[in-house]
């Protein structure tokens, strides 16, 4: 079954809350740009584990996270694999569609389930070109500031995997996680986040079995709660804050 298919066939009413607003890129269109893309969106259910695009597959559509994160993953050869950035509330997957590529070289996987706004890659491109000269739109200027952002994020993630330690790898992860969740539990087994982090299981198990000693989380049957963020920003590497720092400075407030 395509990933077309299993998005249609779990697509559901989704609850007030899960609105269109609550995506901050689409919540800071001006009314007359959101509506013009309005009626081509689409309320999809992104269940965990499925893959909306997989690395050097086309791209049909685009992706606005409500109360989900997408992990983009680079998958080698020998099929191991490892994440470079994350995606949710904030962003938009799929910018290779308004950046010109046919292809992506990534994999994008459900991290969190949650919902998503699904549109069209013609029709984004459509209004993406829309503006031109002195003709002046907002929704150009937005997503090339978040591809930006998310840039940043992915070259982050390099330095981090190769000079910081698991335990601070970890702390990141879980920041990042909660920056783009309305609550502070996330559902993730140490073998997935030893996958998304491209390093041992047995690493990630010592990792969080530090955090938990430490009073900052509390694991169980992959059932992460954050107990003291505070505890785990103090922890964390600096690529946090630069990665944090950036998106606030190329992105509108949150609404």
């Amino acid at each position: 079954m395509s990933t077309a298919s299993i998005l249609k066939a779990t697509a559901t009413p989704l609850p007030v809350r899960a609105s269109a607003c609550q995506n901050q890129l689409l919540a800071a269109l001006p009314k007359a740009e959101f509506e013009r893309l309005r009626p081509h969106l689409e309320q999809v259910s992104l269940p965990l584990g499925l893959a909306l695009y997989e690395s050097g597959g086309g791209l049909s559509h685009v992706y606005f996270p409500t109360d989900t994160i997408v992990s983009l993953l680079y998958v080698m050869e020998d099929g191991a694999s490892a994440e470079i950035a994350v995606v949710g509330n904030e962003g938009i997957l799929g910018v290779a569609v308004f950046m010109g590529g046919e292809t992506v070289p990534n994999r994008a996987v459900v991290q969190s389930a949650g919902h998503a706004y699904r549109l069209e890659g013609s029709v984004l491109r459509r209004e993406f070109a829309r503006f031109g000269g002195r003709r002046l739109g907002k929704l150009q200027p937005l997503l090339l500031r978040y591809t930006m952002a998310l840039l940043t994020q992915m070259a982050q993630t390099a330095v981090c995997n190769r000079h910081h330690s698991i335990d601070q790898q970890l702390c990141r992860w879980l920041l990042l996680s909660l920056d783009r969740l309305p609550a502070n539990e996330l559902r993730m087994t140490q073998e997935l986040i030893a996958n998304m982090l491209g390093v041992r299981r047995e690493g990630v198990t010592a990792a969080a079995g530090d955090l938990q000693s430490a009073g900052l989380i509390h694991y169980s049957r992959g059932h992460i709660t954050v107990l003291d963020r505070p505890g785990l920003e103090a922890r964390v590497c600096e690529c946090y804050d630069v990665v944090r720092r950036e998106f606030q400075r190329l992105l509108p407030p949150r609404a």
